[in-house]
């Protein structure tokens, strides 16, 4: 690929939350050379979690959703341009349209696509819809607003289980499958997520958990129509919401010789991006929900996480990193964080709790619904979730932080007795087919 005509800078590829944070951040450290941004969808960066929530329920169009910009990049924006290919003997990345651009520093910011409905047959069918992009938000709004009789939801993860509450405010029938025994099982486990169960079905949510989807079956005209289900039932739906989890955008590293697959691409601790041999590539860093790095706090074991502040963090260390020496490299400490608003309640969640052996209601209670659970594994306090019932989960996250001891924090004044029972994750998956 010939790259003469741009001149070369810092690139980053993915217009995201972390790739525009992460430029920012290039910018802030005080590099003042070219500055490209390459981005497949037509649109400025825009945030993503409004779109599962505000977006589906009508109170925010897809276009409101842009990301505020805390300082002028001076940027050169290559919008609608997918990235092909990355040729790293001529630093230079190739685009869609042919063209190529050349690079200093490269970051790599492509973020991850919704993971597709496994039948191609399926997935071309009218009225079946993914949850990632604002183009997939917009349509699914637009089809939701008709009023269907019913929606299937397939995937009890955080946007299905977010998509699911949304049709039930609007007042629509909704039916959520899941082959795990509880919404967030391997997220929260069985106890935590039963209780999410127990507001679903309290919300008027048919949940069928342990069960998958065989087949979606259309009209003539094309349109799903009703699934059928592994247990042998059949749901009748115009709407399906395949919440199926993400895929990295990874695809178009092939060839590259980097550590990537539809995992993540694999960085060291300081974001800088993994060759096969396992060695640093010359340049190149990652962050987002793309990169896959040894996260400290839980051993090293390579994570990927789809959260808002990690894209954040990351960004802006890889982007420190990036204006740094050989010899000055910082590697990224992070604790995991997220929240999720669905079914009347804010769950918040701080650290990783699959793995867990110990489980302690230590705020609030079960039996109420707002509760404040702590996880353990080993020993050692590893994660914490709040239902609403959130004021103690900054100390639980600063012991997390710091490797304390579980049981956790004893004889809080505002205690009730503790609940200790097991945290109920199912057993890891034999395969896991990307």
């Amino acid at each position: 690929m010939s790259a003469a005509s741009e001149p070369r800078g810092h690139v980053v590829v993915g217009a995201s939350l972390a790739g525009l944070r992460g430029a920012e951040a290039l910018r802030a450290g005080g590099y003042d050379g070219p500055l490209t941004i390459v981005g497949d969808e037509p649109y400025a960066p825009y945030d993503r979690p409004p779109l599962s929530k505000h977006v589906l329920a009508g109170e925010l169009s897809a276009d409101a959703t842009a990301l505020p910009r805390f300082l002028p990049l001076k940027a050169t924006w290559r919008l609608g341009q997918a990235a092909t290919g990355l040729d790293r003997a001529a630093r230079a990345i190739r685009l869609a349209d042919g063209t190529a651009v050349p690079y200093d520093k490269l970051l790599i910011a492509t973020g991850a696509r919704a993971r597709p409905w496994p039948d191609g047959e399926g997935a071309r069918l009218r009225g079946v819809f993914t949850v990632r992009g604002r183009d997939d938000a917009a349509a699914l709004r637009e089809a939701l607003a008709a009023g269907p009789r019913r929606v299937l939801v397939v995937g009890a993860g955080f946007i299905g289980c977010e998509a699911a509450s949304c049709c039930r405010d609007l007042g629509l029938a909704v039916t959520l499958v899941d082959p795990n025994p509880t919404p967030l099982a391997r997220v929260l486990g069985t106890v935590v997520g039963g209780l999410i169960a127990s507001r679903m079905t309290a919300a008027g949510v048919d949940v069928r958990p342990g069960t998958k989807v065989s087949a979606l079956e259309s009209d003539a005209e094309g349109h799903v129509r009703r699934a059928r289900l592994s247990d042998g039932g059949t749901v009748e739906a115009d709407v399906v919401i395949a919440a199926l989890g993400a895929v990295r955008d990874t695809g178009w590293l092939a060839g590259s010789g980097l550590l990537a697959d539809a995992g993540g691409i694999t960085t060291d601790g300081a974001c800088r991006v993994l060759t096969r041999d396992g060695t640093p590539a010359e340049g190149i860093y990652a962050a987002g929900d793309v990169a896959r790095w040894p996260i400290p706090l839980y051993g090293g074991r390579l994570v990927a996480l789809e959260h808002w502040g990690n894209a954040v963090e990351q960004a802006g260390q890889a982007a420190r990193n990036m204006l740094s020496g050989p010899g000055e490299q910082v590697a990224y400490a992070h604790l995991p964080a997220f929240w999720s608003s669905q079914f009347g309640v804010n769950v918040k969640a701080v650290g990783l709790a699959d793995g867990a052996d110990s489980l302690a209601v230590v705020q609030g209670s079960r039996a109420s619904g707002r509760f404040l659970a702590v996880y353990g594994r080993a020993g050692r306090t590893i994660a914490a979730v709040s239902f609403d019932q959130a004021r103690w989960l900054p100390s639980y996250a600063e012991r997390i932080a710091a490797g304390a001891p579980f049981p956790p924090i004893l004889d809080a004044t505002d205690q009730p007795r503790i609940e200790t029972p097991p945290p109920g994750f199912p057993p890891p998956r034999a395969t896991a087919k990307e």
